[in-house]
């Protein structure tokens, strides 16, 4: 089946290009969020890659109570705007309760709906009906065709600026494991599908109180991601994981982040010149 292509402001999803959403896991503050923003964009300037800048503003499902959060909704959305009219560039972030869709909307150029929410019909409504890109992580516990179910509510709303994210499926307790063939699978929908490389290398609550993770793999499974076909790139990216105050163990260093896109890119180049 043709993808449909689809657009964020001047890029595009399902063309020739391969996007790349990145940036910290949580807004930590405003400081840590620009320089992340502008040290990310630096690189995918040079290498010539489509950059969509991702923080979330409020993380409502870290297992523990005591966890960071994150700046909440109003502050959250102020340091946003900021980092998307400093760097005129694209933005996503995610959103947990219907109500939220619109006032995000009016700064997100991308909606991303959380693998755990995937299947809250009110929710998926309400981000349709604001006419952005909507970006759904797929729960770690659905089965790739069950997507198409996901993607109906949407398009109930007139919306196909779809975007679907695959990022790994639980293999048993405390454990994740991709299945690329769920690219594959999922794109048959019609629209283009996204690999989260670093979600996809956590080990869910393998400690008492966070969620730890295999950071090595995440090399290899972007180039699997790329050799299936994905749409696009998603990881997560800090300047400090190891004090990160969210997914330390799965976001990537900002310091690496040039060499593995170089990788990637050079990879896609002689993989597509002969697949």
């Amino acid at each position: 089946m043709k993808i449909n292509e689809v657009k964020c402001n001047n890029i595009v999803f399902g063309g020739d290009d391969l996007p790349f959403i990145g940036g910290p896991c949580v807004i930590e503050n405003r400081d840590h969020v620009l320089k992340m923003a502008e040290s990310i964009l630096s690189v995918t300037e040079k290498l010539g890659i489509p950059f969509i800048f991702k923080a979330s503003f409020d993380k409502a499902n870290r297992t523990s109570i005591d966890s960071f959060r994150g700046n909440g909704l109003d502050e959250g959305l102020k340091i946003l705007q900021e980092v998307k009219d400093t760097f005129e560039i694209s933005i996503t972030t995610d959103i947990h309760h219907p109500e939220h869709a619109k006032s995000v909307g009016n700064v997100a150029d991308i909606l991303q709906i959380p693998a755990f929410l995937c299947r809250q019909t009110d929710l998926l409504i309400a981000a349709g009906e604001t006419g952005k890109v909507v970006n759904v992580k797929k729960g770690q516990f659905l089965s790739p065709y069950k997507v198409k179910n996901i993607i109906d509510k949407i398009i109930s709303t007139n919306n196909k600026n779809i975007l679907i994210t695959e990022r790994g499926n639980s293999f048993g307790y405390d454990n994740l494991t991709s299945d690329m063939r769920s690219i594959q699978i999922m794109q048959e929908f019609g629209f283009p599908v996204i690999y989260d490389a670093t979600h996809s290398a956590q080990v869910p609550g393998n400690t008492e109180k966070t969620t730890s993770g295999q950071r090595d793999f995440i090399p290899g499974q972007v180039r699997a991601a790329v050799a299936t076909g994905c749409d696009g790139i998603f990881m997560e990216v800090h300047d400090n994981v190891d004090n990160a105050l969210s997914d330390a163990g799965t976001q990537w260093p900002l310091d690496k982040l040039e060499p593995l896109l170089t990788s990637m890119i050079e990879f896609r180049k002689v993989y597509l010149k002969h697949g």
